[in-house]
């Protein structure tokens, strides 16, 4: 670089000059205060590296660099942020990176002052450093594209002034020429203006044609004479304003879509296009429905997009309406007298399967007799469907689980319904019969419709009991005309054939107990017309007939089996004692010196019921002396408690209650007289009396062979009615006459039976604690637990004990 020094005043111990000079004085002055100043100028280019060497300010200005720091060696001006100095040895730097057109802008020349102080004593030097011009900057266009609008009607020689390009350099580093891309239509022309630079201009040399050339894409580029040389460059895009010369046209000679019937509203059916070559309102085109349509069926369907030409669906389209359309279009320019053209456009609609199959039952009988052949008709059936083609093509079906079919008629969809096997209306009385018709299109549509065919019954059932026989338990002594039980039948018909009425059969073999029942004919109650006696009857059977109401009528019949129940109606009998005119009263003498335990006499005494109600007990109800004689309960004994002494009474009297076990016990007494005689005269009064006694005895023992008599006919009665039972019932329902249990005791009966899973008995004394109820045997029938089931069949009848 190049140093330029101007020396003012150079000091070297500021001291050595002396001048005998009137401007010395002040000098002098200015000494005084220490003061020495120097200018040095240096050059240097810009753009240089940060740390770049200026030059040695201590060496150009003669300056020991050993001092600089002492003396505070350092530099200040606008400029002391661009450039830097050592303090070491006085060398001056660039500070960071110089750009001459941001320090100097535009100026000529550029000049960065800075002042070097040094004290003790003070020196102020100054320091010009002079940046200087390189070709760093390429001429920049302030804009990138210039768009220009110029009318397809401008003549040629037309003149555009365009921007000039910027260049920051100075000198010949400016911008120095233009050039225009090669082009038919246009030129470039340059204007110096001296200090404002060059001004380009755009000249047209050829008209333009927008329809043939709408936009025109420039380059302009500009020079500065720097070297080497560099180049900054805009585009220019030239758009040519049209005028309305063209009139639309239409892409394409014809127009035609295919719609499916039922397309969805704003469905696109087509777009049409018409192209107008002319520029802005002059070449935009809108649509629209020609007003020459001379159907007008069209516009409440279709709509127009006046913009986009879109066609689009508007309404419900329906081929079994119409199958095609013709639509005239209008494509029109926005021009200031618009320009038209029309086109037509055709839409073919295409059957699509929308309708499903239609089911129409022409002729129909609700009703079919249970017993119709097969092959009845119960319908005629036709179906339709609106579609064509094979969308139109209809099979008819119904499920294979019905006893019905479908045969196809001579008409095409046409149908007849009919019985394919026999009916039964106990089993179904109404079929709901769902009819289901699938067209052939893709995807298939299909119906289904629902028809109810009863079947009307016929008298086919005879009236049914729930039991092949019934066994009732009735009471003794039931008063006459009440219900005693029901029986009842159901018949699976319907109707007039499913009334049953109830009627008891006489001539059926029954026993002559039948005049003595009658049964409500509706309702099956049987009643009584006279009260049983089951010391007369056991048990008995008859027949029950049910009949319906058809025609003709159908009859069944049941087995009722009645088992009369005893009732506690007979009050106990004394058979002993019993004087001559019946009462029941006896003497009885004894010896005083009998023994504790000494048999005075022995009550007996018979029932006629049985069970519980012919178990009899024995009680003390009067005695004259309570610890003298005692009552065994069961047996009727009475026996002295205690020897005589000589302070007893020679008389007693002994009263015994004799009771059954029925639920309304009843009892009878007897009344024992007891003389107590000495030994010798008791001996004579046991001879005379031995003689009554035994025509006493023979009597007793003729009540006694009567009563046997008449139990073991009963008895054999009841045996041979139940054998006659056993053999008439089926084998899941027998009767089973099992042991009772061991009794020692008075007179009493005991029957058991076993009737299915059940186990009866009509009870004596004693009788299992185990024994519990049978529910509906009204309280008088007793169950045995299986546990004492025996599997042989026995009867045992237990005896008087007298």
């Amino acid at each position: 670089m190049d140093i330029y020094r101007v020396f003012v005043m150079e000091q070297r111990g500021c001291g050595a000059l002396k001048e005998p000079r009137w401007w010395l004085f002040s000098l002098a002055v200015f000494l005084l205060w220490k003061g020495c100043f120097a200018q040095i100028r240096y050059s240097i280019s810009e753009e240089q590296k940060d740390g770049a060497v200026v030059g040695n300010i201590a060496k150009d200005l003669g300056i020991d660099p050993r001092i600089l720091r002492e003396r505070g060696f350092r530099i200040v001006g606008s400029g002391d942020s661009l450039l830097r100095v050592n303090q070491n040895d006085g060398v001056l730097y660039v500070n960071g990176k110089i750009d001459r057109e941001v320090v100097c802008d535009r100026s000529s020349v550029c000049l960065i002052n800075l002042k070097m102080v040094l004290e003790n004593p003070l020196e102020i030097h100054y320091i010009a450093v002079e940046v200087l011009d390189i070709n760093d900057h390429v001429p920049n266009f302030l804009e990138k594209v210039k768009k220009l609008e110029i009318s397809e009607s401008a003549l040629p020689g037309a003149r555009f002034q365009l921007q000039p390009a910027q260049d920051p350099d100075g000198g010949t580093n400016s911008v120095q020429q233009y050039k225009l891309s090669q082009n038919e239509h246009f030129r470039i022309e340059v204007k110096d203006r001296g200090a404002n630079g060059k001004i380009p201009f755009l000249i047209l040399q050829k008209q333009l044609d927008r329809e043939s050339i709408p936009n025109h894409r420039l380059i302009i580029s500009a020079s500065d004479g720097g070297r080497p040389s560099k180049t900054g460059s805009m585009e220019i895009t030239v758009d040519v304003l049209d005028i309305n010369d063209n009139s639309p046209v239409f892409t394409k000679d014809v127009y035609s879509a295919s719609l499916d019937e039922n397309a969805p509203i704003g469905t696109t059916v087509m777009r049409v296009n018409a192209t107008d070559l002319d520029y802005g309102p002059n070449g935009e085109v809108f649509y629209a429905f020609s007003d020459d349509n001379s159907n007008s069926k069209f516009r409440e369907l279709f709509d127009i997009d006046a913009i986009t030409g879109d066609i689009t669906v508007k309404g419900q389209i329906d081929f079994e309406e119409s199958d095609v359309y013709e639509i005239d279009i209008q494509a029109s320019d926005k021009g200031f007298a618009p320009l038209t053209t029309d086109k037509s456009v055709l839409i073919k609609i295409v059957d699509i399967n929308d309708n499903a199959p239609e089911i129409e039952v022409t002729s129909f009988s609700s009703a079919v007799p249970e017993d119709a052949r097969i092959g009845t008709t119960v319908a005629l059936i036709s179906v339709n469907d609106l579609d064509s083609g094979i969308n139109g093509k209809v099979s008819c079906a119904l499920p294979e689980d019905l006893p019905f079919k479908l045969t196809p008629s001579l008409q095409d969809n046409v149908y007849s319904l009919v019985t394919n096997s026999p009916l039964d209306r106990e089993i179904s009385f109404q079929y709901d019969i769902k009819l289901s018709a699938r067209d052939a299109g893709n995807p298939p549509l299909s119906s289904e419709k629902t028809i109810k065919v009863l079947v009307s019954d016929v008298n086919d059932n005879s009236p049914e009991f729930p039991l092949t026989s019934y066994t009732f338990y009735v009471k003794e002594n039931n008063v006459p005309g009440e219900s005693l039980f029901s029986v009842s039948a159901s018949d699976r018909d319907q109707g007039d054939n499913a009334l049953v009425t109830y009627q008891i059969c006489r001539d059926c073999g029954n026993n002559g107990f039948t005049s003595f029942l009658n049964i409500n004919s509706e309702n099956g109650k049987i009643y009584a017309l006279k009260s049983f006696d089951f010391e007369t009857v056991k048990m008995f059977h008859f027949h029950v007939l049910a009949t319906d109401g058809g025609s003709p009528s159908l009859t069944s019949n049941v087995t009722i089996n009645v088992f009369i129940l005893d009732q506690n109606d007979n009050a106990p009998v004394i058979l002993f004692p019993i004087n001559t005119n019946g009462s029941a009263e006896g003497v009885e003498e004894l010896p005083r010196n009998v023994n504790a335990g000494y048999l005075v006499a022995k009550v007996r005494a018979y029932d006629a019921d049985v069970g519980y109600n012919g178990w009899l007990l024995f009680s003390l109800q009067e005695v004259s002396d309570h610890t003298l004689f005692g009552l065994d309960r069961y047996t009727g004994q009475i026996r002295t408690l205690r020897p005589f002494t000589e302070t007893d009474e020679s008389e007693h009297k002994v009263v015994i209650l004799v009771k059954d076990n029925g639920n309304v016990s009843l009892s009878a007494t007897a009344t024992v007289a007891v003389k107590v005689v000495e030994p010798k005269e008791a001996f004579a009064a046991a001879d005379s009396k031995s003689v009554a006694q035994d025509d006493e005895e023979n009597g007793v023992t003729f009540y006694l062979i009567i009563t046997l008599g008449a139990v073991s006919v009963l008895f054999l009665a009841s045996i041979i009615v139940l054998i006659v039972m056993q053999c008439s019932k089926p084998k899941d329902y027998s009767s089973k006459y099992l042991q009772d249990a061991a009794y020692d005791g008075t007179l009493c009966h005991s029957i058991q039976y076993r009737s299915g899973d059940k186990r009866y008995m009509l009870v004596g004394p004693r009788m299992s604690i185990g024994s519990q109820i049978v529910p509906g045997s009204n309280g008088n029938t007793l169950v045995i637990p299986d546990r004492r089931r025996r599997p042989s069949e026995e009867v045992r009848h237990n005896c008087n004990k007298l």
